[in-house]
């Protein structure tokens, strides 16, 4: 991949050469990997000891599975993962932020690629070439764009009245069912088991502005979007579980929002436990008081997580999350599980 710092030297064909390759985590067997980082410390015994927790969680047949996702490992690699732990009955509900289902995985179902490129590249020249960057990642602007407007397309043809960002999800999952370019998405993946992805901050992402041009076209006839609705409808699922795991990568909205469900479950007067596993990857500080870093442990103090079975990874997701992964697909766990089918319950 081109690095000129001058401008005018490349061309967007010169910059989008290298699709990202998502990687297959049933092509390969981590198991000895884990075993052995189980003998080790630092951030590898960390991670053994998420694998195992994960492993629990999914023999554990009372345990709904949430995961929650922020950050931008769908583009970096990681979005065929989230399709095969939906596929193969390894999550029950997905929270996640707007960016990593309409931005990443919606944006590669129509067709789309994210590309490898450099942190280094200047800046300037991506612009001038209408390059979006994402660290050593590059998306074409004018393809994100495209995403944009296919939200507002999409929200034209639906009924004018209040949506929860997982009943659009389910649109847009029965929109890909015919007119996917690129089949096996998490979106469609989801929508054919029944999983729900809720995304609290959904018009922080492409569907905000394709929602935009929709009430822009639709003055008095369009739809919104209902965000307490939602929290009550996540709550919902809270509450009908026996009990609750937590695979949560990066922190931010989607990490408050499922840990938030234990109190709103709460303050209505339900009787429900604290998450009993929990599982957060991220990079983030827990120094600087931010929700993105907080600890597990500190989520236990507002009544939220349990610190029985927790561990927090402080690895960037994309260098452990495959390890997780594909230990707990070839462990097998998920075999023995029912599907919950949560989509159906609303």
């Amino acid at each position: 991949m081109s690095e000129n710092k001058n401008l005018g030297h490349n061309s967007k064909k010169d910059f989008l050469k290298k699709p990202v390759e998502h990687i297959d985590i049933t092509s390969f067997d981590s198991r000895k990997i884990i075993s052995s980082m189980e003998k080790m410390s630092f951030v590898s015994r960390e991670t053994a000891n998420a694998a195992n927790i994960y492993n629990e969680m999914l023999k554990d047949k009372e345990c709904t599975i949430f995961l929650t996702l922020a950050g931008s490992t769908s583009a970096a690699g990681c979005m065929n993962i989230y399709r095969d732990l939906v596929k193969y009955n390894m999550v029950d509900a997905i929270v996640a932020t707007g960016a990593s289902i309409i931005d990443m995985d919606f944006f590669e179902a129509l067709g789309f690629k994210h590309y490898q490129g450099s942190q280094h590249q200047n800046d300037s020249e991506l612009r001038k070439n209408y390059i979006d960057r994402i660290y050593d990642t590059y998306i074409d602007e004018e393809e994100l764009q495209f995403c944009d407007k296919k939200i507002g397309e999409i929200a034209d043809k639906l009924e004018p009245k209040t949506y929860t960002s997982r009943e659009f999800i389910k649109e847009i999952g029965k929109f890909l069912k015919s007119n996917a370019k690129k089949k096996g998405s998490l979106i469609e993946t989801a929508y054919d088991n029944n999983v729900p992805i809720f995304c609290p901050a959904f018009t922080d992402s492409s569907a905000g502005f394709g929602l935009v041009m929709h009430q822009e076209r639709n003055p008095k006839n369009h739809i919104t979007m209902d965000s307490i609705r939602e929290f009550r409808e996540l709550t919902e699922i809270k509450v009908k579980s026996k009990g609750s795991g937590l695979f949560m990568i990066g922190g931010g909205v989607p990490k408050n929002f499922i840990q938030d469900t234990v109190i709103c479950a709460e303050l209505l007067g339900k009787e429900v436990d604290m998450h009993k596993y929990a599982i957060q990857i991220t990079v983030a500080d827990s120094r600087d008081g931010a929700c993105s870093s907080s600890t597990l442990k500190e989520a236990s103090s507002w009544g939220k997580v349990d610190t029985t079975k927790e561990q927090m990874v402080f690895a960037e997701a994309t260098s452990v999350l495959p390890l997780i992964a594909s230990n707990a697909y070839h462990t097998g766990e998920w075999k023995n599980r029912d599907r919950k089918n949560f989509s159906k319950i609303f």
